[in-house]
């Protein structure tokens, strides 16, 4: 008898996680859009970096939220936010470089008080609210201003961490959350009240809505339109010294972008409001340009970034700039570009920091180890030069003879990030290499990989060189089974 229980038991959980890890995604989750042809003065390049001098002193450029808040200041009828981490949590550390949570928060506020009429929705992960364990403060001033908050529900969305979120649909979700002070410590933020266990074990399923943009309208030239800005930044005062990177699209690509967002509130069961059809009426349409647009989220992104790197020839170059590399079939395909002669850099984050704690360097170094290994020479690879704060885009640039391709956004090259488990959205933009968004993205690449008088912004591949079996094998098993914070 106790024989078939156990069989029973395994056999239900194996049935759960098989279930809820290939189970369909929601309607217009991993979404293409259209491809749209944009004039060169609606696309717009954003950056923030950080860097050191001779005597070590860290400092930023920061343009990405100073846009953001430009933005909306200048939003008469409409603003949507959807932002994965924007909290004022900093780690252990005991200050932050900059408060952007309170920032965007008071801004989103003197807006509606300037214009009650105007419609401000925020979409954001429950990371922020320690998945039910915590109150954000921010989120409670919002909602008080008559700013609504949609705290997307992550269980509609496919498992990434099968083996432990089977368990955790069978038993631990029941239990639900308390914000009442528990007993274990806020891993996010030393200062915070204690959290539950269950908080704990609602974490470990290892799955977020990840996206990072902003649609606002806006009056250009005395015609209305909308502008869609994609990002790797969120207003999380620990992440306020990252170096990160963003695009502004004055046309076309909102309603892509709102249809996934929309996607996120009914399957949340929130409400969620759209532009009124008279506002919308009013839009002009802005002329073609020689640039093509086009949205991707979740696992179409994979799926264009390999297509993009496996049609390389020798003669072509990529550039990437990116927080975590781990998927296999990204790693496989850069393999085989090598193999055809393209010159591939990589800018890497060293993952060794996070928010005031330091972390073993898996992923990027155990991947890093393996490109160059198996390399014909064709592959360079540098870290960034960090200290404390994290190289957080996430950036593709290809050139092929006169054409250039960009793609840039909120997906790591992860299995969660691209596999249909976290939301993601990234943007892909084409043209001729001598478009001004290609100028601004190669001086952004070729400024961090060079470096500057007295400006460093990365380090050579021996910096933080490493080969380590340990390390690759437990890189290797994370990536496979989603046992994986990244």
């Amino acid at each position: 008898m106790l024989k078939k229980i156990i069989l029973s038991i395994a056999g239900l959980i194996l049935i759960v996680g098989f279930l809820h890890n290939k189970k369909p995604l929601p309607d217009f989750v991993s979404y293409e859009s259209p491809v749209y042809e944009v004039q060169s003065d609606d696309v717009h390049l954003f950056k923030d970096t950080t860097y050191v001098n001779d005597a070590g002193v860290r400092s930023s450029d920061q343009e990405i939220f100073d846009e953001i808040f430009r933005m909306i200041d200048e939003s008469q009828h409409y603003i949507l936010i959807d932002l994965f981490f924007y909290s004022d949590f900093t780690g252990i550390e005991t200050s932050a470089y900059r408060q952007l949570a309170t920032e965007l928060t008071q801004k989103l506020i003197q807006r509606k008080a300037e214009n009650p009429d105007i419609v401000i929705q925020v979409i954001t992960d429950p990371i922020n609210i320690m998945y039910g364990g915590h109150v954000s403060k921010d989120f409670e001033n919002l909602r008080e201003n008559g700013i609504p908050v949609i705290v997307t529900d992550l269980r509609p969305l496919r498992d990434s961490n099968p083996i432990y979120s089977a368990f955790w649909r069978i038993g631990f979700q029941w239990f639900g959350n308390t914000t009442k002070k528990g007993f274990l410590p806020n891993p996010l933020d030393e200062k915070s009240p204690n959290l539950s266990l269950r908080t704990y074990l609602k974490m470990l399923n290892y799955k977020a809505n990840h996206r990072k943009v902003v649609v606002t309208d806006y009056i250009k030239g005395g015609a209305i339109g909308f502008s869609t800005l994609i990002t790797s930044a969120n207003p999380h005062d620990g992440s306020s010294a990252h170096s990160n990177i963003a695009v502004r699209v004055d046309s076309h690509t909102w309603k892509d972008v709102l249809q996934t967002e929309l996607a996120i509130a009914n399957f949340s069961d929130e409400k969620f409001v759209y532009p009124s059809q008279e506002f919308i009426e009013k839009v002009v349409s802005r002329p073609e340009g020689t640039l093509i647009v086009q949205i991707l989220t979740e696992g179409k992104i994979e799926r264009r970034t390999i297509k993009e790197i496996d049609s390389t020839n020798a003669g072509d170059t990529i550039d990437i700039a990116m927080f975590y590399i781990a998927d296999r079939d990204i790693v496989k395909a850069l393999k085989r570009a090598d193999d055809r002669g393209v010159s591939i850099r990589m800018l890497l984050d060293p993952n060794k920091d996070a928010f005031g704690r330091e972390k073993n360097g898996t992923p990027n170094r155990q991947v890093a180890h393996e490109l160059i290994q198996s390399s014909d020479g064709n592959t360079t690879i540098r870290w960034c030069d960090t200290h404390g704060e994290q190289c957080h885009s996430k950036l593709l640039i290809i050139e092929k003879n006169d054409r250039m391709t960009m793609m840039q956004g909120s997906a790591n090259y992860t299995k969660r990030n691209l596999q249909d488990y976290n939301l993601e959205t990234n943007i892909v933009i084409t043209g001729k290499k001598d478009e001004a968004i290609f100028s601004d993205v190669e001086a952004f690449f070729e400024t961090q990989w060079n470096n500057e008088k007295n400006k460093f912004y990365s380090t050579a591949y021996e910096t933080y060189e490493e080969n380590s079996t340990y390390k690759n094998i437990i890189y290797r098993l994370k990536e496979f089974t989603g046992l994986s914070r990244w």
